[in-house]
C-alpha cells in the first residue's frame, strides 16, 4: 500500500532517523534500485530506494542489501560522486503526492580522505535543512560538526572522482513513487537533471520529459478536491453527480486527489461497514460521515501520530498500513509494528533479503493484487478522462447554433464587432473575420468536436468492461485458496498484459503453469456443478464444458465466478435442489460472500456471449432469472441426499 498516506509516514521517519546523517556508502542493488547506508544519531541505517515497476518504494531496511560492484549507470557514477560522503540536510515529501526528495550536502575536495565514524559516534540532532553551506565547508576532517571522532570506521566513504574542486554542492535525489512511472531523479541545486533511472524523452512525455541538463518539472497536482478539506456539503456535490450503481471506492478514487484504492476502501467501510457500498446505499447522513471519516484518516500527515501495523494471514506478513485499516483487519490479524519501514520491509521485501528467495503464497496473493489495483486505478482515471471529454462534447451543439445564429443575423453585423446579442445570448466574434467566416469557424469546432465525441461510447465501454475484468480478478485472488489456484491467477494476468509478478526459479516471460481442466466440485443426483477459479476457468467451464442446454449462473451485478449445472440428461428440466446448490456457489465464489442473501442469475448456457476484445471470463448474457440464495461453500453443501434445498427457484 504505497500511497501518499504511506510516503508522508515514510517521510517523517526518515526526518527522525537519517536527517543529517552522513551517506557512508551508495551503490546499485539493480539498475533500477539504489540502496545506501547513512550514519546518524550514532548508528548505522540502510535505505533502499526503488523506482521498478513490480514494487517501487523507499524505506528504510535492517541491513543494506548486496550492492552490484559490476553494475555501472550514469546514475550510479553521479550518486557515487556527489551523494557518497555527503550530508543529509533535507527531506521533504511533495504535498499529496508518492515523491520524496533527499537534499544532499557535500564538500568536495582534490583528496577526500574522510575516514568513516565509528559506531559509537555521539548523536547528532537537527531538523529539515539545519546545516548551511557554511557549516559543511568549515567541517574538521575526520570530526562530525559536532566535534565526535569518525577515525575508527572504514574509508568507504572516498571520493576518488573529485575533480579538485573545493566548495560545497548541494545535490537533490528525487524518488517518485508512481506504478510504471515511478524514477529515481539527480537534480543540481538549480533543479536541473543531472541524472535519472529512466529517461523520458519529449516524445514519450511533452508534459514531464526527464533528461540530463533539463530543468525538472514535478508531477502535476490532480485539479480535484483536497481530501484534507473536504466537508459535508462538498461530498454530497460530488456523489450527487455520480450514477447510483456507482460504488463509493470509485467515486471517491475517481474524484478526489491522492486517493489510493486501499485508502478509499477504508473510508467507505467505516462510512457504511463494507467495501461494496454504492452511492444508493448512502443514507443522508453518510455524505457528512463520510467527508469526516475522510479527513480523520489523513489526520497523520497534520499531526504526524503514526500507528504502522502489518496483518497477517496464516501467520504470514500479506498487507501494511501506516495507520490501523479496518477493512484490513476484518480478514487479516493487525499486528502492530514499530515503524512504517518495518513494516514496509515484512510485506514488500521477499524473506532472506535476496532476489531469488521464496516468495510465500500470502506475499504473492499481496502483490497480485497491488498489480491489480494499480492497473484500475489506471482505467479509473481513464474512464473519468472519458467522462470529462464527453460533458464538453455537449458544447458542440453551442458551436452549432452559435453558427447558425451569425448566419441568420449576418445583417446585423459591422466589420470589427467582437460579439452578437440575440435575445440576451452573447456569442463571441473574432473581430478580424467577416461575418460568413466567423460563422465557418464555429461550424468547423462544431464538426471537430462531434467528430472526437463520436468514438467515446465505444471507449468507455471498452474502459468499462475493462473495469469489470479487473473487479473480477481482484475478487478471485483474495478468494484463491491454493497455491496452484494462485499460480493460474498470475499467469493469466500476465497473459493479459499485466505487470509481471515475480516467481521463484523463473525468469520473466517464461511460464511453468498448465491450465488445467477444471473439476466438478459438486454432485447432486448426478448433475455436475463446476465453478471457475480464474477467467480462463470460467471461460472453459462456460464454453468447452457446458453444452448449450446445461444451466449457467452468476452473481448478480458483482464481480464472481461462472458456475455450470451440466444436467446428467442435455436438455432436462431443471432440479430446484441442483439449482439452488449451484446460486450458493455462485454467491459464495463472489465478492458477496460475506452478505447474508445475495441474488443470483441463472440461464441456459446458449444465452451466454463472450465480450469480443475483452478479458477472459467476460461475457453477456439474456433470458436470465433469479434466485435469492444464502453464499454456501461446497463442503457446506455435500450430501446428506435428504437436505433440503438451500434456496427456490423464481422467475
Amino acid at each position: 500500500m504505497f500511497d501518499v498516506l504511506t510516503m508522508a509516514a515514510i517521510a517523517d521517519e526518515l526526518s527522525r532517523t537519517v536527517l543529517d546523517g552522513r551517506v557512508q556508502r551508495i551503490g546499485l542493488v539493480d539498475p533500477l534500485t539504489v540502496a545506501m547506508e547513512i550514519y546518524a544519531r550514532g548508528r548505522r541505517h540502510a535505505l533502499v530506494a526503488s523506482a521498478g515497476a513490480d514494487r517501487p518504494r523507499i524505506h528504510l531496511v535492517e541491513r543494506l542489501p548486496s550492492l552490484d560492484p559490476a553494475l555501472i549507470t550514469p546514475l550510479g557514477l553521479q550518486l557515487r560522486k556527489f551523494v557518497r560522503g555527503g550530508v543529509i540536510v533535507g527531506i521533504e515529501q511533495q504535498p499529496l503526492e508518492r515523491v520524496v526528495r533527499l537534499s544532499i550536502a557535500k564538500r568536495l575536495t582534490p583528496h577526500n580522505d574522510e575516514p568513516r565514524p565509528r559506531a559509537g559516534g555521539n548523536e547528532r540532532t537537527g531538523v529539515a535543512g539545519s546545516q548551511t553551506a557554511n557549516e559543511i565547508e568549515n567541517a574538521v576532517p575526520g570530526h562530525d560538526s559536532d566535534g565526535s571522532d569518525r577515525s575508527g570506521w572504514e574509508d568507504e566513504g572516498q571520493d576518488d572522482d573529485s575533480e579538485g574542486e573545493s566548495d560545497a554542492t548541494f545535490v537533490h535525489l528525487v524518488v517518485e513513487v508512481m506504478g510504471r512511472h515511478s524514477n529515481l531523479i539527480l537534480l543540481d541545486d538549480e533543479g536541473l537533471v543531472k541524472e535519472s533511472a529512466k529517461h523520458v524523452s519529449p516524445r514519450m512525455s511533452r508534459v514531464r520529459p526527464i533528461r540530463p541538463k533539463t530543468p525538472y518539472t514535478p508531477p502535476p497536482p490532480q485539479e480535484r478536491p483536497d481530501p484534507r478539506r473536504l466537508t459535508g456539503p462538498i461530498a454530497a456535490a460530488l456523489l450527487e453527480t455520480q450514477a447510483p450503481s456507482a460504488t463509493v471506492v470509485n467515486v471517491l478514487v475517481r474524484q478526489l486527489r491522492a486517493i489510493s484504492p486501499a485508502m478509499a476502501r477504508e473510508i467507505v467501510f467505516r462510512t457504511t461497514g463494507a467495501i461494496t457500498a454504492t452511492v444508493a446505499d448512502l443514507g443522508a447522513d453518510d455524505a457528512a460521515t463520510l467527508a469526516r471519516e475522510t479527513r480523520a484518516l489523513l489526520e497523520p500527515m497534520l499531526t504526524d501520530a503514526w500507528a504502522p501495523v502489518v496483518y497477517r494471514r496464516d501467520d504470514l506478513p500479506v498487507e501494511y498500513a501506516p495507520v490501523p485499516m479496518a477493512h484490513l483487519a476484518a480478514s487479516a490479524d493487525p499486528v502492530p509494528t514499530p515503524s512504517i519501514s518495518r513494516a514496509a520491509e515484512l510485506v514488500e521485501v521477499d524473506p532472506g533479503g535476496d532476489d531469488a528467495a521464496t516468495m510465500t503464497h500470502a506475499q504473492r496473493r499481496a502483490r497480485l493484487t497491488a498489480a491489480i489495483d494499480a492497473a484500475a486505478k489506471r482505467i479509473d482515471q481513464r474512464i473519468a478522462s472519458l467522462e470529462a471529454q464527453e460533458a464538453k462534447s455537449v458544447e458542440a451543439e453551442h458551436h452549432r447554433i452559435a453558427g447558425e445564429t451569425i448566419y441568420a443575423y449576418l445583417w446585423q453585423l459591422k466589420p470589427g464587432d467582437t460579439t452578437l446579442e440575440v435575445d440576451g445570448t452573447t456569442i463571441a466574434l473574432d473581430p478580424g473575420l467577416s461575418g460568413k467566416e466567423n460563422a465557418q469557424a464555429y461550424f468547423q469546432r462544431y464538426q471537430k468536436a462531434r467528430g472526437a465525441s463520436r468514438a467515446i461510447p465505444e471507449l468507455m465501454e471498452k474502459a468499462q468492461t475493462e473495469a469489470a475484468y479487473l473487479d473480477q480478478a481482484r475478487t478471485q485472488v483474495a478468494q484463491a485458496s491454493s497455491f496452484a489456484d494462485l499460480e493460474a491467477l498470475a499467469a493469466e494476468w500476465e497473459a493479459h498484459g499485466g505487470t509481471p509478478v515475480a516467481e521463484p526459479g523463473r525468469k520473466p516471460g517464461k511460464s511453468s503453469r498448465a491450465t488445467k481442466r477444471p473439476k466438478a466440485v459438486l454432485t447432486i443426483d448426478g448433475h455436475a456443478i463446476f465453478v471457475g477459479r480464474s477467467g480462463r476457468d470460467n471461460d472453459a467451464v462456460t464454453f468447452d464444458l457446458a453444452g448449450p442446454d446445461d444451466t449457467w449462473l452468476h452473481a448478480r451485478g458483482v464481480p464472481g465466478s461462472h458456475v455450470i449445472v451440466r444436467w446428467r440428461q442435455q436438455g432436462q428440466a431443471e432440479d430446484e435442489r441442483t439449482i439452488g446448490a449451484a446460486a450458493s456457489l455462485a454467491a459464495y465464489y463472489s465478492s458477496a460472500r460475506t452478505s447474508a442473501t445475495v441474488e443470483v442469475d441463472a440461464t441456459r448456457r446458449r444465452h451466454v456471449r463472450r465480450i469480443k476484445g475483452a478479458g477472459p471470463g467476460m461475457v453477456t448474457y439474456r433470458n436470465e432469472y433469479t434466485v435469492s440464495v444464502r453464499p454456501a461453500s461446497e463442503r457446506e453443501l455435500e450430501p446428506p441426499d435428504s437436505a433440503a434445498p438451500v434456496a427456490t427457484v423464481g422467475d
